[in-house]
């Protein structure tokens, strides 16, 4: 196992890795930024990037760290469902039991959210997740939804995140109210070039392995070929340790990332 022929305590690029042992690179300061913003004048967030970008992983950071005294986090990944089925859904999570008819959820969301924000003097932040796969008649209910006193106060914080298909759908002139409506947008694009070195240098530190372990031709080489985003140089630099520690190597270099990347066709 190259966690042993490594010295690590485990597999330092898995994804159960700790929110304090996150590396912060400039995207997810960024982010960290806008959903700042977006939590002081609440209302309607988007979040966008491609597929491996780490969206999830930092909305659930976000969610993570929210004070519970003062924030009721819900979140929803969308998939294939229906308008009523998105509605119930939502409704658990609000901590509702959801009616029978769509209406009347409608009244049950709203109504939970009044109650949060203006009884309990807690803000719901709801976070619906892989957004690009929602129906525009969704995109459309959601206008509806989050419609509080005639569209004059926002009692809670709505993040949408998905995939940059999401871009184009709101671009449709029957989405125009709300794409009016979101307060803030940001696109991830995930780590630059020269945090790729420091971010393998985070994960490995944290698993116990002080030093370097990639050549600085080679750490060129997996963000040439990953872009940068952190699912696929985790996956590149696991394998790369794989095939190390097969070869009794504690270098990794170039040879070995395009070894990786073949394995992986990447």
């Amino acid at each position: 196992m190259f966690t042993q022929f490594f010295g690590l305590k485990f597999n330092p690029f898995s994804k159960e890795i700790g929110f304090d042992q996150l590396f912060t690179g400039q995207d997810l300061k960024e982010l960290a930024s806008r959903l700042k913003y977006l939590q002081q004048v609440r209302g309607i967030g988007l979040i966008a990037g491609e597929p491996g970008c780490g969206k999830t992983t930092a909305l659930r950071k976000y969610v993570h760290e929210l004070n519970p005294a003062h924030f009721k986090p819900c979140y929803f990944a969308l998939s294939t469902v229906t308008v009523l089925e998105f509605y119930q859904g939502l409704a658990w999570e609000l901590g509702e039991e959801p009616k029978h008819k769509k209406v009347a959820i409608f009244h049950q969301i709203q109504g939970a959210i009044n109650s949060l924000y203006y009884e309990r003097h807690v803000t719901p932040v709801i976070v619906l997740d892989e957004i690009h796969l929602a129906t525009t008649k969704i995109l459309e209910e959601l206008r509806l939804l989050f419609n509080f006193k005639m569209d004059s106060q926002n009692p809670f914080i709505l993040i949408l995140a998905g995939q940059p298909l999401i871009r184009n759908k709101l671009a449709l002139n029957i989405n125009n109210p709300l794409r009016q409506r979101i307060t803030v947008k940001y696109f991830m694009y995930g780590l630059k070039r020269d945090e790729v070195g420091d971010y393998c240098s985070s994960r490995l530190k944290n698993a116990g392995l002080h030093g370097d372990v990639f050549t600085p031709a080679a750490l060129e080489v997996i963000y040439g070929i990953t872009k940068g985003l952190p699912r696929l140089v985790n996956n590149l630099v696991t394998t790369c340790l794989i095939i190390a520690s097969g070869k009794k190597q504690r270098l990794v270099d170039e040879d070995i990332v395009y070894q990786a990347q073949q394995e992986l066709e990447i």
